[in-house]
């Protein structure tokens, strides 16, 4: 649980530093989902620092996806939007309510009844059509992608940030599914090729969602597609399950958690202009 959570304040800091990156990067198409825009914002130092702290995330993300269930590590996740907001008031000189503050406190105290809660993860062997099925379902959303582009400035940060975290929860269940880092294994089976195209769709979503959205709506999208995407594949074919005895804890943990980050998505867009940065969105 301590990796995944190390995982979540990696991710929710890399989140501040990435939007004020894709804002300041040139506005290209004016599309809601622009391809070029990676390249634009990797122009940005912000961007690649965030990219580094990604990097640490997933490594500690990736011990957490081995010792406990999938639903565990979602939920611990959900905290990176508590720790987006904290870091944008640390760096952008915005201010949270008290609500705002509460939502981070039920966030907290959510991952603490998960944590406790919490057995270890499932032994139960993966189907052999869930590899396939993973790897459609992320080819399916990375098609969305100019539909959900087209969308009004609200819905579309929402849903490109729940496109990303379906993505991002590909990535979750692929580590899961994977046996062997070994080559050539390694490249047989279609688990690899929905980590790596998982992860591509959701740094392209949720990189598009912060140029011309709500940073806390993209990423309390990205926080429930992560979640609860992970979660059911985990209980209903891998064999996750709290401790004998503590599912109701497990599963309020999970409800709190999730509510305190959806409450944070009230907490508005950031003012980039605070950081220095030039708003061209």
């Amino acid at each position: 649980m301590i990796c995944a959570l190390a995982s979540a304040v990696c991710y929710g800091t890399a989140s501040v530093l990435q939007a004020v990156a894709a804002r300041a990067a040139e506005p290209g198409t004016g599309s809601g989902l622009d391809p070029a825009l990676l390249s634009r914002a990797l122009r940005q130092w912000r961007y690649v620092a965030g990219l580094a702290l990604d990097g640490i995330g997933f490594l500690f993300q990736i011990v957490a996806l081995r010792s406990i269930p999938l639903y565990a590590v979602g939920s611990a996740l959900a905290a990176s939007l508590a720790v987006t907001a904290v870091v944008a008031v640390r760096l952008l000189g915005i201010r949270l309510s008290r609500t705002q503050w509460g939502a981070v406190a039920a966030v907290c105290a959510g991952l603490t009844m998960i944590g406790l809660a919490s057995g270890p993860d499932g032994t139960r062997a993966a189907p052999a059509a869930l590899g396939w099925s993973l790897l459609a379902t992320v080819v399916v959303v990375l098609l969305s992608g100019p539909l959900l582009g087209r969308l009004p400035a609200g819905p579309r940060a929402l849903l490109l940030g729940f496109g990303a975290g379906l993505g991002f929860g590909a990535v979750q269940v692929a580590v899961r599914l994977i046996d062997s880092l070994a080559v050539p294994g390694i490249l047989i089976g279609p688990a690899p090729y929905a980590l790596l195209v998982g992860g591509a769709t959701g740094f392209l979503f949720l990189t598009s969602a912060f140029q011309r959205g709500s940073v806390t709506v993209a990423t309390a999208g990205m926080v429930l597609g992560e979640t609860i995407g992970p979660a059911l594949v985990g209980v209903a074919w891998l064999g996750d399950r709290p401790r004998e005895g503590l599912q109701g804890l497990a599963f309020a943990g999970c409800a709190v958690a999730v509510a305190g980050s959806l409450t944070l998505a009230r907490f508005g867009e950031p003012s980039l202009e605070g950081a220095g940065v030039k708003n061209q969105g």
